[in-house]
């Protein structure tokens, strides 16, 4: 593969004005074709299997009318008992009048008729049904709902929309630009070269940029659920900044080596760009693996950020050594470049620097007294104590971990101010949290007279569960035999009483004779959704491990590197998991984050976060430990090499790290608690695989294991193909052929 690479990059960088104008051409394609094929997100969670949604499917079947999406309002009467007298009902008449009519909306109950009022007749409930689904209503159908009660507040009374239509997605805003501000100063920092910065920041840009397009275009065909672009975003960033870094960075080191430009970027994309493709590949792979739990909104967001990568992967390899060739030697800091041989002044064509070697002064990159040097020296001297206090550390950051709790994200924990979060906190002053997390009994017989039997025994059975505070009338489809009954818990949606309210619920109707008994709603779907990702949670763990194994024995021909590997991998996974608890849960140190109400995490975010932090650890893995195995090879002691490995990649992983970090912590700048999750959880596991993990924990148990690290059976040896991350055969290939530019 190196040697492929290494001739790829070299033709590459030889027509690098058609790998450009390529690359602008699939940018401005895939950019028109999002323009006029982009379709609608999907805020909602589908479960195909589970009770919820068989629920649901039934009622779209044998009751439409009842399948839309709902609406509450919250109103608030200025004074007790106002509700009661003529002036109020007047008013609340006209707030109802005026829902009914809105866009997209079937009707709207008058909550004085069927008594959704609070015992001192302040607060009132106003439900609204909407005719579609809550993805299929509009922008401006939802905007007409907001305003809806102008007239009521001009009188001081407090009205609040809310329910399950004001799902919306959510808004990427400038604060995310500072991530990758922060970004472009660690480059410009570790390259000291502004050309070189640029030049990995814009082959990034571009990257992301078609692979967003793309994704856009194809959400007219494949339906996305809203945090899907925003996970793909977040990703395809940080991944396209670092592999540009890793060329980049080699490029520079084979020019400082005296190597011609065009040879330092073959050999840069045939040794930095293996790694890159294998990181790459074990990232796609992850996130694809996640549609072996068989959850397709999940399936959908994995395969999203899974394209992403691969887009930035194919522009490291082609687009990034085109725009080397045109910046020649410019990449170097100036006190490095090349002094020409004639005299002339340092301002050359492009073409003119491409086949010229650096002169023979140019300093080495190889500084062994350098930090990395330093540090792993200190590493390896002090191994066994920094083993153990690595893992205390990272132990005693995992104890929250199993108190985690899963949930769909609610308007209970919705930034603070926001229409949804509003009229939550109006609900529960009014009538307690069970009121913003109602159920929905489905009954459905087949006949009307099966189900006219059936609903007396289910209601009686409901009033009679443990917290249940009220069950409503039912509503009956048209042709009588479907039946909808509304329950009221006595908690919220997210409470662990209510999760077993409907485990409750379930068992007490499921022995109802010739009718078909159905838990569903908003929380139910919640809590089946969060359940099913928490059972295949460790499934997808076992697979991603072992696939880590098997990565990593491909590549560095060894049974206990790989081990430490997924063990370390574990160890990151589980700290990133409890300090994440710890502070979106628990609600230690919230305000640092500006997060306003602790809660349950978001259902998909472990299994997630463990794709793609399985990717992010084998890329570090790969950089670091690919050095100290090829230093070994060739002679130096396992010591020797641990340091020597650590020491020339030190630098690279810190700045890539770094990068990664800035870009996910960008977005924990959002309101949204999801996003903010999601980002805090991916900078602070990244921060703790390259630091802690990879590198302190890894060169001390490597110097610690000598040179039983690099043990394999002869026939597992020969058994397992020869995937050359190390560029050993490209090596070999240019040792046998005749240097002409070197």
């Amino acid at each position: 593969m190196a040697t492929l690479l290494y001739r790829l990059g070299r033709g590459a960088l030889r027509r690098r004005r058609l790998v450009v104008a390529l690359w602008l051409v699939v940018l401005v394609v895939a950019g028109l074709a999002a323009a006029t094929l982009r379709g609608p997100t999907a805020s909602n969670f589908t479960m195909p299997g589970t009770e919820s949604q068989r629920a649901l499917d039934l009622l779209a079947d044998q009751f439409p009318a009842a399948s839309g999406a709902t609406g509450t309002i919250a109103v608030k009467a200025p004074a007790d008992g106002q509700l009661a007298t003529p002036q109020g009902q007047a008013v609340v008449q006209e707030l109802v009048q005026q829902a009914s009519t809105l866009p997209g909306v079937v009707g709207a109950v008058n909550p004085l008729q069927v008594g959704a009022v609070s015992p001192n007749g302040r607060y009132a409930l106003v439900q609204v049904q909407f005719a579609t689904g809550g993805d299929d209503v509009t922008d401006e159908q939802r905007t007409a709902y907001e305003q809806v009660g102008a007239a009521a507040k001009a009188q001081g009374w407090q009205v609040a929309p809310g329910g399950e239509v004001l799902g919306g997605e959510p808004e990427i805003g400038s604060t995310e630009a500072l991530g990758v501000l922060v970004a472009a100063i660690v480059l410009i920092i570790t390259f000291g070269s502004l050309v070189a910065a640029g030049m990995t920041m814009l082959n990034a840009l571009i990257g992301v940029g078609a692979g967003m397009a793309g994704l856009f275009a194809l959400s007219g065909v494949v339906q996305l659920t809203s945090t899907a672009p925003i996970l793909a975003l977040m990703l395809g960033l940080a991944v396209g900044i670092d592999y540009s870094l890793f060329i980049t960075s080699r490029h520079r080191q084979n020019l400082l080596d005296g190597l011609s430009p065009e040879e330092a970027v073959g050999r840069a994309v045939g040794t930095a760009g293996s790694a890159v493709v294998f990181a790459g590949a074990t990232v796609v792979i992850a996130l694809a693996g996640l549609a072996v739990v068989n959850i397709p909104f999940l399936t959908v967001m994995g395969l999203a950020a899974a394209g992403t990568v691969t887009v930035a992967v194919l522009v490291a390899i082609t687009l990034q050594p085109a725009l080397l060739g045109f910046a020649g030697r410019r990449v170097l800091p100036r006190r490095l470049r090349a002094v020409p041989t004639d005299g002339t002044a340092a301002q050359e064509d492009d073409a003119d620097v491409i086949d010229r070697p650096a002169a023979a002064t140019t300093p080495t990159t190889d500084d062994r007294n350098g930090f990395g040097f330093r540090w792993a020296r200190l590493i390896t001297r002090f191994r066994v104590p920094v083993i153990l206090v690595g893992l205390l550390g990272l132990g005693l950051l995992a104890l929250p971990t199993p108190d985690m709790r899963l949930a769909l994200p609610g308007a209970a924990t919705a930034a603070v101010g926001s229409p949804a979060r509003v009229a939550n906190d109006l609900t529960v002053e009014g009538f307690g949290a069970g009121f913003t997390g109602r159920l929905a009994v489905v009954v459905a017989g087949d006949t009307p007279q099966a189900t006219a039997a059936a609903v007396p025994q289910v209601t009686a059975l409901l009033q009679r569960t443990e917290n249940v505070l009220a069950v409503a009338p039912p509503q009956l489809s048209p042709d009588g035999r479907t039946a909808l009954l509304g329950v009221v818990p006595k908690t919220g949606p997210t409470d662990e009483a209510t999760e077993t309210l409907v485990h409750d619920i379930r068992g007490a109707v499921s022995g109802i004779p010739d009718a078909d008994v159905l838990l569903t709603g908003v929380t139910a779907i919640g809590i089946d959704v969060s359940e099913k990702l928490s059972d295949a949670l460790p499934i997808y763990l076992l697979l991603v491990v072992g696939l880590s194994v098997l990565l990593l024995m491909l590549v560095f021909r060894s049974l206990l590197v790989p081990v430490k590997a997924a063990l370390g991998f574990l160890l990151t996974v589980a700290a990133t998991f409890g300090i994440t608890v710890a502070v979106f849960q628990q609600g230690h140190l919230a305000d640092l984050v500006g997060l306003d109400t602790p809660g349950p995490l978001i259902s998909f975010l472990p299994i997630l976060l463990i794709g793609i932090l399985f990717g992010l650890a084998m890329d570090y893995e790969v950089f670091l430990v690919s050095r100290m195995r090829e230093d070994f090879v060739h002679g130096e002691t396992a010591r020797q090499a641990t340091i020597s490995g650590m020491g020339h990649g030190a630098r690279v992983v810190t700045a890539a790290a770094l990068i990664m970090m800035s870009v996910f912590g960008g977005f924990v700048f959002l309101e949204d608690p999801v996003i903010k999750s999601m980002g805090f959880a991916l900078a602070i596991g990244v921060a703790i695989d390259a630091f802690v993990v990879r590198m302190t924990i890894v060169p001390a148990v490597m110097s610690l294991l000598g040179d039983r690290a690099w043990w394999l059976p002869r026939w597992l040896d020969r058994a397992l193909p020869n995937v050359d991350i190390e560029g050993e055969g490209l090596r070999t290939h240019l040792e046998d052929r005749t240097p002409t530019r070197v």
